[in-house]
Protein backbone atom coordinates (compact mmCIF):
# COMPACT_ATOMS: atom_id res chain seq x y z
CA UNK A 1 0.00 0.00 0.00
CA UNK A 2 0.85 3.43 -0.90
CA UNK A 3 2.03 6.03 1.78
CA UNK A 4 0.71 9.23 2.35
CA UNK A 5 4.38 11.14 1.75
CA UNK A 6 4.44 9.24 -1.87
CA UNK A 7 0.76 10.31 -3.07
CA UNK A 8 1.69 13.58 -2.20
CA UNK A 9 5.08 13.43 -4.54
CA UNK A 10 2.99 11.76 -7.16
CA UNK A 11 0.18 14.63 -7.29
CA UNK A 12 2.80 17.12 -6.91
CA UNK A 13 4.30 15.77 -10.19
CA UNK A 14 0.71 15.44 -11.70
CA UNK A 15 0.32 19.50 -10.79
CA UNK A 16 3.49 20.48 -12.53
CA UNK A 17 2.87 18.32 -15.90
CA UNK A 18 -0.59 19.87 -16.02
CA UNK A 19 0.88 23.47 -15.35
CA UNK A 20 2.81 22.64 -18.29
CA UNK A 21 0.29 21.74 -20.42
CA UNK A 22 -2.42 24.38 -19.37
CA UNK A 23 -2.16 27.29 -21.61
CA UNK A 24 -1.49 30.22 -19.65
CA UNK A 25 -3.58 32.83 -22.00
CA UNK A 26 -5.64 34.91 -20.06
CA UNK A 27 -4.93 33.08 -16.85
CA UNK A 28 -0.91 33.64 -16.47
CA UNK A 29 -1.39 35.31 -13.19
CA UNK A 30 -3.03 32.10 -11.56
CA UNK A 31 -0.41 29.90 -13.29
CA UNK A 32 1.90 32.19 -11.41
CA UNK A 33 0.23 31.28 -8.09
CA UNK A 34 1.00 27.07 -8.61
CA UNK A 35 4.10 27.64 -10.41
CA UNK A 36 5.25 29.22 -7.34
CA UNK A 37 3.13 27.55 -4.72
CA UNK A 38 1.64 30.29 -3.22
CA UNK A 39 -1.16 29.28 -0.09
CA UNK A 40 -4.48 31.08 -0.31
CA UNK A 41 -3.86 32.86 2.59
CA UNK A 42 -0.94 34.29 0.80
CA UNK A 43 -2.68 35.47 -2.53
CA UNK A 44 -5.16 37.01 -0.38
CA UNK A 45 -2.16 39.15 0.89
CA UNK A 46 -1.20 40.21 -2.78
CA UNK A 47 -5.00 41.33 -3.41
CA UNK A 48 -4.86 43.40 -0.12
CA UNK A 49 -1.82 45.02 -1.27
CA UNK A 50 -3.10 45.67 -4.65
CA UNK A 51 -6.51 47.30 -3.37
CA UNK A 52 -4.02 49.41 -0.99
CA UNK A 53 -1.93 50.66 -4.06
CA UNK A 54 -5.29 50.89 -6.08
CA UNK A 55 -6.45 53.46 -3.35
CA UNK A 56 -2.72 55.25 -2.76
CA UNK A 57 -3.04 55.41 -7.10
CA UNK A 58 -6.45 57.02 -6.69
CA UNK A 59 -5.27 59.61 -4.07
CA UNK A 60 -2.20 60.29 -5.61
CA UNK A 61 -4.05 60.40 -8.94
CA UNK A 62 -6.66 63.16 -7.52
CA UNK A 63 -3.72 65.39 -6.27
CA UNK A 64 -2.44 65.63 -10.24
CA UNK A 65 0.78 63.46 -9.55
CA UNK A 66 2.19 62.30 -12.89
CA UNK A 67 5.24 59.73 -11.24
CA UNK A 68 4.43 56.83 -9.85
CA UNK A 69 7.42 54.72 -8.92
CA UNK A 70 6.94 55.67 -4.96
CA UNK A 71 3.93 53.08 -5.87
CA UNK A 72 6.36 50.46 -7.70
CA UNK A 73 8.39 50.54 -5.06
CA UNK A 74 5.79 49.57 -2.26
CA UNK A 75 4.75 47.26 -4.54
CA UNK A 76 8.21 45.22 -5.14
CA UNK A 77 8.94 45.24 -1.21
CA UNK A 78 5.52 44.02 -0.03
CA UNK A 79 5.02 41.79 -2.68
CA UNK A 80 5.70 37.90 -1.88
CA UNK A 81 9.19 37.29 -2.08
CA UNK A 82 8.43 33.69 -4.13
CA UNK A 83 7.10 36.33 -6.86
CA UNK A 84 9.08 38.42 -9.71
CA UNK A 85 7.25 41.88 -9.45
CA UNK A 86 8.00 41.88 -13.14
CA UNK A 87 6.19 39.04 -13.99
CA UNK A 88 2.95 39.70 -11.70
CA UNK A 89 2.28 42.76 -13.19
CA UNK A 90 2.54 41.33 -16.55
CA UNK A 91 0.84 38.07 -15.95
CA UNK A 92 -1.52 40.21 -14.13
CA UNK A 93 -2.27 42.79 -17.33
CA UNK A 94 -2.97 39.38 -19.06
CA UNK A 95 -5.63 38.48 -16.52
CA UNK A 96 -6.98 42.08 -16.16
CA UNK A 97 -6.56 41.83 -12.85
CA UNK A 98 -6.26 45.49 -11.66
CA UNK A 99 -5.46 46.53 -14.89
CA UNK A 100 -5.09 50.65 -14.08
CA UNK A 101 -2.32 49.82 -11.20
CA UNK A 102 -0.51 46.98 -13.05
CA UNK A 103 -0.34 49.32 -16.48
CA UNK A 104 0.74 52.12 -14.46
CA UNK A 105 3.48 49.59 -12.26
CA UNK A 106 4.40 48.57 -15.83
CA UNK A 107 5.86 52.06 -16.61
CA UNK A 108 8.21 51.37 -14.28
CA UNK A 109 9.84 48.15 -14.66
CA UNK A 110 13.13 48.42 -16.26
Amino acid sequence: MENFEDRLKRMEYYQSLLLQMSQKEGFAFYHLIIENQLTEEEVAKFYELCESLCKEYEDLKAEKFVFYSPLFIKFKERLNPKLDPKEVIMACIDQKIFPELMQTLKKNIS
